[in-house]
């Protein structure tokens, strides 16, 4: 699927790409509207309608990711309802055996996330991802989510990459786009991020279901 001679990173999405994406659908789309629905005394239904409205109007923008504009937008607790769901963080089955192999391919790998680094230390003390990593950035670092051409600017900057020969996989197409406008090499599209839902079809992108699939390749280039 991809010249791994000509690849020198992989740049990691995290929720839905090495995480499972079930723990953030459940919290932001179930739990979140229940705590307002009681915390208002509306209908758990109103209080789902105002939250997609409230989402929506951010998408794509830093804030959408950011859990201290959630909580002020929302006033909840977000990280003390974020640790009430801990036992539903989880790496994706196959991400662990997929990251050593990089390593023995001599792969670069460097997670890349807008996930707020407050949600992301959660993640990495509930699972053993670190472990499988080289380096990592959050968008908040950066002042730019990853829809945002400067953010892959800061990004290659600071590792001192050359993007030509990068390999980026996350679960967004439209970040994947941004990711190729930017000159990212290669990319490659997460078909199941949430293991409770069916896959998604991505238009302009190869995709998979399981990394077990590269690991001949990478490992026989």
């Amino acid at each position: 699927m991809f010249p791994w001679n000509e690849i020198d990173t992989v740049l990691l999405d995290m929720d839905g790409t090495l995480l499972d994406l079930h723990f953030d659908n459940h919290f932001w789309l179930k739990l979140i509207p229940q705590e307002l629905s009681q915390e208002r005394a509306i209908s758990v239904q109103e209080a789902s309608e105002w939250v997609e409205q409230c989402y929506a109007n951010v998408e794509g923008t830093l804030d959408w990711y950011c859990l201290d504009y959630w909580q002020q937008q929302m006033g909840l607790d977000i990280m003390a309802l974020h640790r009430k769901l801990v036992e539903r963080i989880q790496l994706r089955q196959d991400s662990m055996p997929f990251l050593n192999a990089l390593k023995e391919a001599n792969k670069s790998r460097i997670l890349v996330t807008n996930a707020h680094p407050k949600n992301l230390a959660l993640k990495l003390e509930h699972t053993d991802l670190s472990l499988g990593l080289d380096h990592m950035i959050s968008s908040h670092e950066t002042g730019y989510p990853k829809e945002h051409p400067l953010f892959w600017q800061h990004l290659f900057q600071q590792f001192k990459l050359d993007p030509s020969r990068c390999l980026f996989i996350d679960d967004n197409e439209a970040i994947l786009q941004a990711a190729r406008l930017a000159g990212v090499g290669y990319q490659l599209g997460i078909a199941n991020p949430d293991s409770q839902k069916p896959n998604k079809i991505f238009d302009d992108f190869p995709a998979i279901e399981d990394y077990h699939h590269l690991l001949d390749e990478l490992i026989n280039p």
